[in-house]
Formats: C-alpha cells, structure tokens, sequence
C-alpha cells in the first residue's frame, strides 16, 4: 500500500523538481530500473537540530522516495586552545520505493568514532522507513 503523506508543518519546506535534487546518488545501479521515479520533491530542514527530511512524489502524488539525516556536533581539540566541531553521531536513511512495493532503504550510522565514513547497510522493508 502506497502512502499520501501530507509535508510536515516544523521548519522550512520548499518543493523542488527531480531534475534539481540528486535522488539517485547513492542508488545501487542494479536497482535503478526497478524503482518509482519521483517528479517532485517536499524538503524539510531544521538548521538548529543539523536536520533534514526529504519526500519524493510521483505522478499520483503518493510517497516513492524518503530520505532522513541529522548529525550531533561536540567540540573538540588537538592542543586545547583550538577548538572545532566534529561529528559526534548521526544517521543518513534514503529509500526507493520498488515496482514490486517493497522499499529498497540505505542507511548510514555514524557513532562515537566519526572520522570514518560510518557503516552503510541496504535493506528490504514492506514498509517506508520514517
């Protein structure tokens, strides 16, 4: 079952064109024939939280395309009088909806350690993530 979300009301939305955001950067090239292809897409920020929420639409305006992100920051210091922010933890998610209804989700998670890329994990969900 396909889901109609409505754009969430909390920080700055803004609509945008497939041909404008890069839905398909991080889609296995395997897949890329097997998924709904979005036409328009809803992107909700949060610049306070480190944040952000995107849904993709198709045609008929129902969900085909979710991804999720936030990051926690903490100072840090080499020599205890320059200080900087690194990534303390944080999740990427984004997920294809495939012709077969199932989803095709990515997730990234990037815990204590951050200066690694995180580990990235793919799996099949019945249902989008959120």
């Amino acid at each position: 079952m396909r889901e109609h979300l409505a754009p969430e009301p909390r920080g700055r939305a803004g609509g945008h064109r497939a041909a404008e955001h890069p839905w398909r950067r991080e889609l296995p090239a395997a897949w890329r024939t097997q998924v709904i292809v979005p036409i328009a897409f809803e992107i909700h920020c949060d610049a306070e939280l480190a944040a952000q929420r995107v849904f993709g639409r198709d045609a008929d305006g129902a969900c085909c395309y979710y991804a999720h992100e936030w990051m926690l920051s903490e100072p840090c210091s080499d020599d205890d009088e320059e200080f900087y922010l690194r990534a303390a933890a944080g999740e990427a998610v984004t997920a294809w909806l495939l012709r077969d209804e199932r989803w095709l989700v990515r997730r990234v998670v990037i815990g204590n350690d951050a200066c690694g890329p995180g580990q990235v994990f793919y799996v099949l969900s019945e249902t989008m993530p959120r």
